[in-house]
């Protein structure tokens, strides 16, 4: 089962040995800075665009691996009936999105949310500073 985290700076998803078999792909690491927006997509078939380039599916049961549509190509991780967490990627990243079925799809996107918020800044302004008194 695929694993969608948080590991420093990167958001990245973890595969076990059969998918990275299957999928034909190592472990996908993105940084933080590269994330445009995430949400968690109930219905897993709306998160999938375009069709499979590189990697396995079994229709109504689950898709992964490397998709490409006219806009990129995403890198899905997908199992039917869980939800997806979808993390759409600025143009500079090597995917437009990646969509990963997780457990906890509410639990995954607060983290990204919440680091992706801290990656953006500065790091002088990272640093809690106390009141100057005066």
């Amino acid at each position: 089962m695929a694993r969608l985290v948080v590991d420093g700076e990167d958001v990245v998803v973890r595969l076990s040995w059969r998918e990275k078999a299957a999928a034909r792909c190592r472990d996908v690491r993105i940084p933080l800075t590269e994330v445009k927006d995430v949400w968690v997509e109930p219905d897993w078939w709306r998160a999938l665009r375009g069709g499979r380039r590189l990697g396995r599916y079994s229709p109504g049961r689950f898709c992964l691996g490397k998709w490409q549509h006219r806009d990129g190509r995403d890198f899905v991780a997908v199992r039917a009936a869980d939800p997806v967490v979808c993390v759409d990627l600025r143009h500079s990243a090597p995917f437009t999105r990646l969509a990963v079925s997780v457990p906890d799809p509410d639990e995954v996107t607060r983290t990204i949310r919440t680091r992706q918020h801290g990656a953006r800044r500065p790091a002088r302004e990272r640093v809690a500073h106390a009141p100057r008194g005066r």
